[in-house]
């Protein structure tokens, strides 16, 4: 293989990532190492096709089952296509999403680079929220802030000062792109224009109140609905509220990662709830209703009679809802006997009977301090009464 690091360490990501997961990983990864974005980065480009190997190897159901099995050892035989001839339709996607047609912004013929720059999709941003299970089970509404570099006030984007206007870069010929000879002279190839950056605009007066990039970051809140049913670490996906396009291009979108809290008193098995019931054992032995604790209020769980110690009952439909739809989930009881630290006289009384009936051996009375006392007095001590019996 071209590289032996760990693909999901190239990443970033935990070995059990969704395809959601590893798809922002990559994309992260593609916006940061691309080598548009940094010419004459050698590192840059090696870690750009490391993460763009990473991705076509975990993307894939099929190479990704070998890979997790066997590792690089598994993949001997399959083709890893270079970054640069990848025909993935998903990694096309991305590549449109992040840095729009990839030279296509160069219409054919017209001198080279006539037609100017074409639109370019905002970047993607990601947040965090916190939710309870209580929220996953009936679903909720959060309200998000986040910051986003947005379009500034004064120049609307240009960068230029107010009452100016940005003029047609002359390298480029406003096209944002030019074309240079790579891997030893053997071929051009189409890279970002060094003089514009890419906008195919140069500003004279650059806008002081951001400095002539065209944005500021700028605070937003939004109220997002989160889906009962919703796992620990998925995303909820907000069109269009990522950072503006360029040159009139669409706005990127806003995920919303979900973190779910822990619960005191249930854990989560997909779509099942479970948690642990103290009861006694009269109940356990002789059978019982008793109120139970749900994400949806109190519910009666009937212990059937001869019940053991640590079995598991179960309540149709009180667990958490399917993200997808479909049946409820269930809550799950695991039944454990509660055994008191103290008896008074009488229940000890109806346990040792219990033990005489059964035959079953246990401790004796145990004695009291005034007991004591007074066999001490009356001289009826367990040690006076060995001495007589002898």
């Amino acid at each position: 293989m071209a590289s032996q690091r760990d693909y999901y360490q190239v990443l970033e990501v935990a070995k059990g990532a969704s395809q959601d997961e590893i798809k922002r990983a990559y994309r992260k990864a593609a916006m940061k190492f691309h080598p548009d974005k940094n010419p004459g980065d050698q590192d840059a480009e090696q870690r750009f096709k490391e993460a763009a190997e990473a991705y076509e190897i975990l993307s894939d159901s099929d190479k990704r089952a070998r890979y997790d099995q066997f590792g690089h050892d598994g993949l001997r035989g399959t083709a890893v296509h270079d970054y640069q001839h990848m025909q993935n339709e998903d990694i096309f996607s991305i590549f449109n999403d992040i840095f729009g047609d990839m030279g296509g912004g160069r219409r054919r013929g017209g001198g080279g680079g006539g037609g100017g720059v074409r639109p370019t999709r905002g970047y993607d941003l990601e947040t965090q929220t916190v939710i309870t299970l209580e929220d996953v089970a009936k679903g909720c509404e959060q309200t998000i802030d986040f910051t986003r570099q947005d379009h500034c006030d004064d120049c609307i984007g240009t960068g230029a000062e107010p009452g100016s206007k940005p003029k047609k870069c002359i390298t480029c010929a406003g096209s944002g792109q030019v074309m240079q000879r790579g891997f030893g002279g053997m071929f051009q190839m189409v890279s970002t224009c060094p003089n514009c950056g890419g906008r195919g605009e140069v500003v004279d007066k650059i806008c002081k109140f951001c400095d002539g990039t065209g944005h500021n970051p700028k605070k937003r809140t939004l109220i997002v609905k989160i889906p009962a049913g919703v796992h620990d670490g998925q995303a909820v996906r907000i069109a269009n509220e990522g950072e503006p396009g360029t040159h009139g291009g669409p706005r990127g979108d806003l995920h919303v990662v979900v973190r779910v809290r822990e619960h005191k008193f249930f854990q989560r098995d997909n779509n099942q709830l479970v948690m642990q019931m103290p009861v006694s054992f009269p109940q356990l032995a002789l059978g019982a209703d008793i109120e139970v604790p749900t994400l949806f209020g109190k519910s009666t769980l009937r212990i059937p009679a001869g019940t053991q110690h640590g079995e598991l009952l179960r309540i149709k439909g009180l667990g958490l809802p399917s993200l997808r739809g479909g049946d409820q989930g269930d809550l799950i009881i695991q039944v454990l006997v509660e055994i008191p630290r103290k008896h008074n006289r009488k229940q000890e009384d109806l346990l040792r009977q219990y033990a005489d009936l059964d035959d079953i051996a246990v401790l004796p009375r145990r004695k009291g301090f005034l007991e004591k006392l007074k066999d001490h007095f009356t001289g009826e001590d367990s040690e006076s009464t060995s001495k007589k019996d002898q």
